[in-house]
């Protein structure tokens, strides 16, 4: 066992190696799978996916997902949704490779059927179409032949003149196909004379179509269209489409085949029509009998079909999910290794040291229940690889963990910032956003995510709901500290709370357009600012100072805590080096700068200096002039006694600070190396280093299987020793410049990062006076009128002023200062400390497998 799991460092992991006969390697990894707390090493990277011994399986089952790709399609193209399965977590795997070969053979003969439905359904409803637009053309195409009578003989005569210029545009292989197509049904009839081409086409490529023929055919054709009143569907994709009827009349049987030829290739049909209106009519009645018949027969497919997807979504998800579970036991079962000669699986995986016995436990009820004589062996190995890093989290947890995680994976056994990140990131965000009337919407509507967090989560919504509800508990925070800090600045939608007796008091009677307010002595205002400055006109200049000093403050706070967190870190790996070498230094030239800078500031407000008849001194000189005129400083900038020899201690710290933090590491590696040299220091082999462990079988069954093991260890001796990362040879090159590339980092950033906590600062205020802007700009102006008018702007300018509060101060605001809130821990806290070359834990779980898939839809 283990220590306790804490958010503060990552579980503690153990490589182990697993036996287990092949008879019950399915069931072994689907119980392991619901547990989830493993992650299976690939011991056979050197082979192809086409090598695996379970290759065939997941042929199989990429089958039966293609299959239920098919069936998803074809029940989404006829509206009928899957029943939906809300506790997706309940449904296992199959018991048994049985219950797979019947799945297996269901959704063939499944699918057989629906093809086979699928098949007729479109073949009648292709069918349908056709005698639909025959119909059309049937019925347009009498008034067009009635138009174009009376013109037939001026046409025919017009192009008995022009036939031989038109025909001879024809090549040799254009009249043989005329010749070949003239006797053709579609368009294969003369009017009065003149050859007459019918069909229809989609509307949108009728103008192209006239104008392609115009072009090919220089004018000898005379056109005429009518556009259809309902909406075709296209049995193909569908979907509705318009479409118009098109009679052309032409002379030659040449140019007829090329106005066919340019038809069809645009996406037209063609079909006959006779110039006589009693077979018209006859023809008319014959596609209406033969429309009945199969609309008959189209309806009483399209029910069978709707009958049988219906029955197949009540159980489709279920069935859904025990194939994805499958596929992947297979999968993880081929990163296994097999042993021929004993038939059986080997694996190594890496499995939280406190998960030992339950992972125990549930191999030993798998074998159990085979009832195989021979018991499943669990193996403890000791090795120098890196172990993955996996912080355990709960709902409240996960979300600031992944901030963490979106940066980078701690190494294995750091210190991990999530768990700070929990107070200091809403805490940062509320300093940018401070006001109660917005931290309160942000907590009501977290608060609303929370009570029905079940509910939600059941649902898909769009991408930026689900965003937020997976930080719901992150909101929850901001919320309640932006209500805090708009305590503090005393803002509730940028106007002022008098919570308590205002410290200041005005005149009853000023001269001109302005007045001095008086300090009341003795009244000390307890909490927050006073609402008095609000409304006043050195107001900006007053939160201004306050609000920058105090960010100020604030960055010097959060970087010398993340730093602090660097000596945990050495201090847990044993890295003395560090400490003297990194730590030390690190902190002495941050304190002895920014401390300073702070500490300062502290001690100005302290001092009533206007008690003492003493403009106050400026900090920001204070600190220019430290280092340009070092040792001195201006009677009238003085801050305290003896301020230039502190200044000059100070500085002399810092200056000493940079070769510290920049040779002594690297020297004293070398030294180290050095000395382990002259003493004959070599590498402990690692199959010196590897051990095993028995998990905690009975005796029996240990006696039984402790044959099989000692020559299965003895075999993977020489996997595992070769397989262990190899120890990196010191360079005193490498190690110094990756030294002065830190030691030039951490003093730079030491200034551009305190410097970058001013966006507290700017965000505030720019929240601020936007909040004010918003005001004045809109509820404000309808407090001037009375009456109804005054009543009906009070209505109106209310919900204008409150959806651009919540769309612009809130949403847009808000997510603006949670980007800035990430980059301070990102960049200027992290740095401080955060290693960040950790691999991240991804276990074999059924769970995560299903929370990855997309949740149904209700």
């Amino acid at each position: 066992m283990g220590n306790p799991d804490t958010l503060f460092r990552s579980v503690e992991m153990s490589l182990v190696q697993l036996y287990v006969a092949t008879e019950i390697g399915r069931e072994t990894v689907s119980a392991l799978g619901e547990v989830g707390e493993v992650q299976f090493r690939d011991l056979n990277k050197n082979e192809s996916a086409f090598q695996r011994r379970f290759t065939n399986e997941i042929r199989r089952l990429n089958n039966l997902e293609r299959q239920m790709r098919y069936l998803r399609a074809q029940m989404a193209k006829h509206d009928i949704k899957p029943t939906v399965v809300y506790d997706r977590f309940s449904i296992g795997a199959a018991s048994s490779g049985n219950d797979v070969n019947d799945l297996a053979n269901y959704f063939d003969g499944l699918e057989k059927r629906i093809a086979h439905l699928n098949d007729s359904y479109e073949t009648l409803q292709k069918r349908w179409v056709e005698l639909t637009e025959h119909r059309w053309v049937l019925l347009k195409s009498g008034a067009i032949f009635d138009e174009a009578g009376g013109q037939a003989e001026q046409i025919r005569s017009s192009m008995d003149e022009d036939e031989d210029a038109g025909t001879g545009l024809l090549s040799a292989m254009d009249r043989s196909e005329a010749q070949a197509e003239s006797s053709n049904a579609a368009g294969g009839y003369r009017f009065h004379g003149v050859g007459v081409v019918a069909g229809v086409i989609s509307t949108d490529k009728i103008s192209l179509l006239e104008r392609t023929l115009w072009r090919a055919l220089r004018g000898n054709l005379f056109m005429r269209q009518a556009a259809i009143e309902d909406d075709i569907k296209d049995p193909k994709t569908n979907e509705t489409v318009k479409k118009t009827v098109f009679v052309i009349f032409a002379h030659g049987p040449g140019v007829l085949a090329r106005i066919r030829r340019l038809a069809e290739s645009m996406g037209g049909d063609l079909y006959r029509v006779d110039e006589t209106q009693e077979i018209r009519k006859a023809d008319t009645q014959e596609v209406d009998r033969r429309l009945d018949d199969l609309s008959n027969v189209l309806h009483s497919t399209e029910r069978t079909l709707r009958a049988e997807l219906t029955l197949v979504g009540e159980s489709f998800e279920e069935k859904a999910i025990v194939v994805r579970k499958e596929k992947a036991i297979y999968e993880a079962l081929n990163l296994f290794l097999y042993d021929r000669a004993r038939k059986c699986l080997i694996a190594e995986a890496w499995i939280p040291t406190n998960s030992l016995p339950k992972i125990q436990s549930t191999i030993r009820d798998v074998t159990d229940s085979a009832g195989l004589p021979v018991a499943s062996v669990l193996n403890v190995l000791r090795t120098n690889k890196t172990p993955p890093t996996y912080n355990k989290t709960n709902k409240f947890t996960l979300g600031f963990q992944t901030i963490i995680d979106a940066y980078g994976t701690a190494k294995y056994q750091e210190v991990n910032p999530g768990i700070t990140t929990i107070i200091t990131f809403p805490f940062l965000f509320a300093v940018m956003f401070g006001d109660v009337g917005h931290g309160f919407i942000m907590l009501l509507a977290a608060s609303v995510m929370i009570y029905y967090e079940k509910p939600l989560g059941r649902r898909k919504w769009d991408e930026l709901f689900d965003m937020a509800f997976f930080g719901r508990y992150i909101i929850l925070l901001m919320g309640a500290f932006s209500i805090y800090t708009g305590l503090l600045y005393n803002d509730i939608f940028s106007r002022s709370m008098s919570l308590f007796p205002s410290m200041w008091e005005w005149p009853h009677e000023f001269e001109g357009n302005t007045a001095r307010a008086t300090r009341i002595e003795g009244r000390t205002y307890p909490f927050g600012i006073d609402w008095g400055w609000h409304g006043t006109e050195n107001n900006l200049i007053f939160t201004n100072s306050y609000k920058m000093k105090l960010s100020i403050i604030l960055g010097w706070a959060h970087m010398t805590y993340s730093l602090v967190l660097s000596l945990f870190n050495h201090r847990y790996f044993k890295s003395k080096v560090d400490i003297w070498g990194n730590f030390v230094p690190s902190m002495l030239f941050m304190q002895s700068i920014f401390g300073y800078l702070v500490l300062t500031m502290v001690y100005k407000w302290t001092v009533d200096w206007i008690g003492i008849g003493k403009n106050p001194p400026s900090i920001l000189n204070m600190l220019i002039y430290m280092f340009l005129s070092p040792g001195e400083v201006k009677p009238e900038e003085q801050l305290y006694p003896g301020q230039a020899f502190v200044q000059t201690v100070l500085l002399l710290i810092a200056f000493v600070c940079v070769p510290w933090l920049l040779f002594l590491k690297p020297f004293y590696l070398k030294w180290e190396h050095k000395k382990h040299e002259r003493h004959g220091y070599s590498r402990v082999d690692q199959r010196q280093q590897r051990v095993s462990a028995v998990d905690n079988d009975d005796e029996e069954a240990g006696e039984q299987s402790n044959g099989n093991r000692q020559s299965i260890d003895s075999d993977m001796n020489g996997l595992i020793a070769a397989d262990d990362e190899k120890e990196e040879e010191f360079e005193f090159s490498e190690e110094m410049i990756h030294q002065v590339i830190h030691t030039i980092e951490f003093c730079l950033n030491c200034i551009s990062h305190t410097a970058s906590y001013l966006r507290l600062w700017a965000l505030s205020l720019a929240h601020n006076q936007l909040s004010q802007v918003l005001w004045s700009m809109t509820i404000s102006l309808a407090f001037g009128p009375t009456g109804i008018t005054g009543a009906l702007m009070v209505f109106v300018m209310f919900a204008v002023w409150f959806i651009l509060t919540v769309l612009v101060l809130v949403l847009m605001e808000g997510t603006s200062a949670m980007l800035h809130a990430l980059r301070l821990h990102w960049v200027e806290a992290m740095s401080k400390h955060f290693i960040g070359e950790g691999i991240p834990f991804e276990p074999f779980s059924f769970k995560t497998l299903l929370e990855e898939e997309s949740a149904p839809v209700e």
